[in-house]
């Protein structure tokens, strides 16, 4: 063992062997899910366990399974549960046991939105750290792998600030480029036409607020579809405007649509820049923004990575095989 290393041993009670397996999963599963996640080693002899490891992370480990042996009293666990758990509270600590640093505001009071259907809360401290950063700037950039959050947390404060009276609309925008096939004519008028691209977006608003509130707020014109390659020429003023799937911007349209921000509005703009769908050697226009906004004043960056998805667990491991991949290359 590295010298820097501690044990925590802790003793679960009651000593029900049900609720210990509820807790283990089948073979194990839970247990080596935390040990992966943390870098710890688990042992356990009926109710006992020890956690082996850096100290940040073997007092979170302990405390996890503390918290999820409490659970076992009413529910029945499953990799998922374990999953999203490792995500949220208890990941703020967990950030303190790698090198990287913490996100700024990472360790601050947690971060919720109430909507009209759900309580939406931060899971992780890069998580909190982008809600944070969208509050406070009026445009933020949210850059990492799929399944992190980062359309949906845009989402979520878009559909606050406008229930706050922030806002008086939400602009969706997102450009019409195809994932590498050839969608070929696409039938109806124009919203019908960009509806597919703008799908995860309206997913998103269908889950906070419902599809009948979504499209009453469509037809007032308080929730606008618009088309990046439409936007030119426009000034957007008391808006909450989000740019989904930016990797695939051109630079001149990045710069285009960033120019549009009017008074009293707010922007987020998110992609992932290992899925970028643009012809052959077109560079992105969200990584030239990266590097020409990286030190401007109002503007902020969160740079997700695998470590932060929040789908099911085997995306993150997707996510990691192919980063591990690339670098090889």
């Amino acid at each position: 063992m590295n010298a820097v290393e501690i044990s925590r041993d802790i003793v679960l009670e009651p000593a029900d062997n049900h609720r210990l397996a509820n807790l283990c999963g089948q073979f194990d599963e839970h247990l080596r899910q935390i040990e992966r996640r943390l870098d710890v080693e688990i042992a356990s002899h009926g109710n006992r366990f020890r956690v082996t490891g850096k100290p940040g992370a073997a007092e979170v480990g302990s405390d996890i399974l503390l918290y999820l042996f409490a659970m076992t009293d009413k529910e029945s666990l499953d990799p998922e549960r374990v999953h999203l758990l490792l995500q949220e509270s208890f990941m703020d600590n967990a950030q303190l046991t790698s090198d990287a640093s913490v996100p700024d505001g990472a360790n601050d009071d947690v971060i919720t939105i109430q909507t009209r259907r759900k309580l939406i809360r931060p899971r992780g401290a890069n998580q909190l750290a982008y809600l944070r950063r969208i509050r406070q700037h009026d445009l933020a950039f949210g850059i990492g792998p799929a399944g992190t959050g980062k359309t949906y947390l845009a989402v979520a404060s878009a559909v606050d600030a406008l229930e706050n009276d922030e806002v008086r609309r939400i602009v969706l925008v997102r450009p019409a480029v195809e994932a590498g096939e050839r969608l070929g004519f696409l039938p109806g008028d124009l919203s019908q036409k960009i509806d597919p691209y703008l799908r995860p977006m309206y997913d998103a608003l269908y889950d906070m607020i419902g599809a009948e509130r979504v499209t009453q707020l469509i037809e007032r014109n308080v929730i606008e579809i618009a088309p990046l390659a439409f936007m030119r020429g426009r000034s957007l003023n008391e808006s909450f405007v989000i740019l989904d799937e930016a990797q695939n911007t051109s630079i001149e349209q990045m710069k285009m649509f960033l120019t549009r921000i009017g008074f009293g509005s707010r922007a987020v703009v998110t992609g992932d820049v290992t899925q970028i769908d643009l012809p052959s050697g077109q560079v992105s226009g969200l990584n030239n923004a990266a590097g020409i906004l990286a030190d401007v004043k109002g503007v902020a960056f969160t740079y997700f990575t695998p470590k932060d998805v929040v789908r099911h667990q085997l995306v993150q491991r997707i996510v990691e095989a192919y980063e591990e991949n690339d670098r090889a290359s």
